[in-house]
């Protein structure tokens, strides 16, 4: 009897210590795929610079036909809005390791319309382009380049949205929040993606 009452005992002291344990390695081998998701992803990234690199200094006639360059302050704009959404995308998890949602909230949704203004800032500067895809290896590789950040802007977007709509559910993060963590990491890559394609193709004219 004595010892059935012990074990009951001991299996209570140890179970939630052991399942705490489990979310720990659970969120720990997560956040590690993850990281290796976002290698993965900088080796493309660096293909596609070393390529433009390649390119830009080995072909003569490097501009479309008329273009004499690309216009700086818009896409400085957008530049200073989307590194800027890094810092608040950080204060907004600060806020949630805090508990304090409404502030995570707020912030973060911050963060997803200053992502959106860069998308349609980059939207429109398209628009206003002399040139097109077919245009010359320039155009080719600018759309390819600028457009496949957008499209990981446009993710990082979405997975904001996934973020916050779970911020609704009850006790959603009581066990953590490894999610948004990711996702925040993920912002930041796409930031310091952008800051090297800009001074590429920016900057460097």
């Amino acid at each position: 009897m004595d010892s059935s009452i012990s074990t009951e005992k001991l299996d209570g002291a140890i179970a939630p210590h052991t399942a705490h344990a489990h979310e720990e390695d659970h969120a720990g081998n997560s956040m590690f795929g993850f990281i290796i998701f976002l290698l993965s992803e900088s080796v493309i990234f660096l293909s596609f610079f070393a390529g433009y690199i390649l390119v830009k200094t080995t072909t003569p006639n490097w501009l479309p036909e008329g273009v004499s360059g690309l216009e700086v302050s818009k896409p400085a704009i957008n530049t200073i809005v989307l590194v800027s959404s890094s810092f608040v995308a950080y204060f907004a998890e600060r806020a949630l390791k805090k508990e304090n949602l409404l502030v995570f909230r707020l912030l973060w949704l911050l963060t997803m319309a200053m992502g959106a203004y860069f998308l349609v800032g980059q939207a429109i500067e398209w628009s206003e382009l002399e040139f097109g895809f077919s245009d010359g290896v320039f155009g080719g590789l600018f759309y390819l380049l600028t457009g496949f950040h957008g499209l990981h802007v446009f993710t990082g977007i979405l997975l904001m949205g996934i973020m916050l709509f779970k911020s609704f559910v009850p006790g959603n993060y009581a066990g953590g929040h490894t999610g948004v963590d990711a996702t925040s990491l993920f912002w930041h890559f796409v930031d310091v993606i952008w800051i090297i394609l800009f001074i590429l193709i920016y900057v460097w004219q």
